[in-house]
């Protein structure tokens, strides 16, 4: 029976995830949620986690790449071909990470507006006005919050655009110049992407503790 029932729920959020697509109108998407029993609040929330999560991970793959990059830099033996191989894959990782949290982020975005229009809009529909006044200032007090969380992660996102680039650059260079000299070339540039890494993971680091104290502390 348990089965079933998930198997039900997946159906359901497919079914949606249809509509949305075949729609092309947010308003219809989470109105479907809705009346399927996801709420915006608690869509928010969901996804605010799961940008926290990628963020997490995102910063743990740029820090492999970095220790990949050094590595090859450090070149004692073997073949540079199998070099550049395994430079390429962390690359290539990093940069579908990135594109991971640029979507997460972007979820985030889209729901929270959708919330805070809908929020906005139905403290018209009040007439007690102790509970207008109650839910308009839990209203400011949740963008403000919020405000923090997304610039927070807009700015890490940002610092992920230098570091793919300077990537690509060592895996280009060293694809077509394998040998010593490519290397010791590439040498002169790891200061450089570290600083540039060290800055990013600083930045996601903040942006994951908004994520927290978001969850935390929205009371949605």
């Amino acid at each position: 029976m348990h089965i079933i029932k998930q198997n039900t729920a997946k159906t359901g959020l497919l079914l949606i995830g249809l509509i949305f697509i075949l729609g092309g109108c947010q308003s219809v998407y989470y109105s479907t949620l809705e009346k399927a029993g996801y709420h915006k609040r608690d869509i928010l929330v969901e996804r605010v986690g799961k940008a926290r999560n990628s963020q997490q991970e995102g910063k743990e793959q740029f820090k492999s790449a970095l220790e990949k990059f050094s590595s090859v830099l450090n070149f004692k033996g073997g073949k540079l071909e199998d070099k550049y191989k395994q430079l390429n894959e962390e690359y290539e990782n990093s940069e579908e990470a990135a594109d991971d949290v640029r979507s997460r982020i972007d979820s985030v975005e889209s729901v929270a507006e959708a919330l805070f229009e809908e929020w906005q809009d139905e403290l018209k529909e009040y007439s007690n006005a102790s509970f207008k006044r109650d839910s308009k200032e839990k209203l400011h007090n949740t963008r403000s919050r919020y405000k923090k969380l997304i610039t927070a992660m807009r700015r890490a996102e940002k610092k992920m655009g230098p570091v793919l680039k300077a990537f690509k650059d060592q895996v280009l260079y060293l694809k077509h110049n394998l040998n010593a000299k490519a290397i010791m070339s590439l040498q002169k540039e790891l200061r450089s992407v570290e600083s540039n890494i060290a800055v990013l993971v600083k930045d996601m680091e903040k942006s994951i503790q908004e994520a927290d104290r978001f969850i935390r502390e929205a009371g949605l």
